[in-house]
């Protein structure tokens, strides 16, 4: 028989499996969201515990060893002053005339239902640094965007 049509085992005809992507860039994150991160760490090792198919098991792991990752790399930010927009601030905004407001977040804490942006996200990247009554360019729009109000969310800073 052709070695072309002999198979050693199943194993070599698996996809391959890739670690969970790591954002690029620092990991700011806030107090609120370092202390997610310990929280899900907890939940996957307990979880990890009670596992007994050995794929079940290869996924659990893949996922504590990146939150693993993004707590050994977390770089815990002080309180913003609130004066221009910076992390953990909550931001008042109009975008081409429609009032909108976000809190800029670390990555693993974004969740957008919320109005948690993460900080590397376009819009958030353009308002960095803004103060009120600032317009920026936004989406290849000049001055699409004015900051109407910065305020400091003082529930993510523990």
């Amino acid at each position: 028989m052709s070695v072309a049509f002999r198979r050693e085992s199943d194993d070599e005809h698996l996809e391959p499996t890739f670690e969970l992507p790591i954002p690029a860039g620092p990991n700011y994150v806030t107090a609120r969201g370092l202390a997610q991160i310990s929280a899900k760490l907890a939940d996957l090792t307990a979880h990890l515990d009670s596992l007994t198919v050995e794929s079940e098991i290869k996924a659990a792991k893949r996922e504590l060893r990146y939150w693993n990752t993004r707590q050994s790399t977390a770089q815990l930010l002080d309180k913003p002053d609130g004066t221009r927009v910076a992390f953990g601030c909550t931001v008042d905004y109009a975008l081409n005339g429609k009032p909108n407001t976000i809190t800029l977040v670390g990555d693993d804490e974004a969740d957008a239902s919320q109005g948690l942006v993460a900080f590397t996200a376009p819009l958030a990247r353009a308002m960095l640094d803004a103060e009120v009554g600032e317009t920026v360019d936004f989406a290849g729009k000049a001055e699409a965007l004015e900051v109407k109000d910065i305020r400091v969310r003082l529930d993510l800073f523990g």
